[in-house]
């Protein structure tokens, strides 16, 4: 394959050139959802309140990374010189991105409907906590995740899953509205959930995979955690190909399925974690040394 017909990244490709996102909203989603368009080619105006942004607090450092070649501009919305200030930028714009709850958009005269009127090409994506019916109600991605069954009391959630999940779901939505502008010559508004994001993450914890005893949850010797002489392993050897190579190569094929765990444990336990890590790959198998975060 020559490098001319070779796969191309997003950032390389810029499929966004041209395209103007104006970002209204605060802390992780939105913000995440405007950096993943600008490494597509558009580009993101992000407005500051006065009050400042609450993640520039808790970790300033990561604020700065989040928000590096965006164009920043603290405006005061309820300041009519500011407002309409924001109102010139929207006219120029082809993206909107919010995360207020809906009565605070309207207040600011920025629901949907007067938007429109007065910007009738701008394209809205709207992040709210819930769209079925408790779009005031406050909150945030802990709430959005316990709502949703992912939280087990009294651990707290390592990951901010709903948060992470929504930005996703921002960006997609974000294309597919600008797609539908191309063709209608119209903006549109779009809303999106971060309960329903945590929704599609829990989708394999209802199914029963992810839990104790589900394939995906540790129920399974071939998809597991094993620790090592060193450290821990990370094995995923979902598919049966995989499961049978890794075997053989073991020499495990005449174990009975209940002691199949146990006779790997004790095997994993013999070499460090990078000895395995290299023993897999020259053999095409899914395992890795489990690195821990600093």
């Amino acid at each position: 394959m020559s490098a001319a017909s070779s796969p191309a990244t997003l950032e390389s490709l810029r499929p966004l050139d041209g395209v103007r996102v104006v970002n209204l909203s605060l802390n992780l989603p939105g913000p995440v959802a405007a950096a993943r368009l600008l490494r597509m080619g558009a580009h993101v105006t992000q407005i500051v309140p006065p009050s400042g942004d609450p993640l520039e607090l808790y970790n300033p450092a990561f604020y700065r990374s989040l928000h590096a070649g965006q164009e920043l501009l603290r405006l005061d919305l309820k300041i009519p010189d500011d407002r309409a200030q924001f109102d010139a930028l929207l006219s120029s714009s082809d993206l909107l991105l919010t995360a207020f709850r809906p009565a605070a958009l309207d207040r600011l005269s920025l629901g949907w409907a007067a938007l429109h009127a007065r910007h009738p090409r701008l394209c809205q994506v709207a992040l709210v906590g819930d769209a079925s019916g408790a779009e005031n109600v406050p909150g945030h991605d802990l709430t959005y995740q316990a709502e949703r069954g992912l939280v087990a009391p009294p651990a707290m959630p390592l990951t901010l899953v709903a948060d992470m999940a929504g930005a996703e779901r921002m960006v997609t939505t974000a294309l597919a509205l600008l797609l539908a502008r191309a063709r209608s010559q119209q903006g549109s508004c779009a809303q999106v959930a971060l309960t329903a994001a945590a929704e599609d993450m829990a989708l394999p914890l209802y199914q029963k995979m992810t839990t104790p005893d589900g394939f995906l949850g540790g129920g399974s010797p071939f998809y597991n955690l094993y620790r090592a002489q060193d450290g821990w392993v990370a094995l995923a050897a979902l598919e049966p190909h995989f499961q049978k190579r890794l075997l053989a190569e073991l020499q495990l094929e005449n174990v009975e399925k209940t002691a199949r765990r146990d006779a790997l444990a004790a095997i994993f336990a013999a070499r460090s974690a990078a000895d395995w890590q290299l023993w897999a790959a020259q053999r095409d198998l899914p395992l890795v040394a489990v690195r821990v975060a600093a």
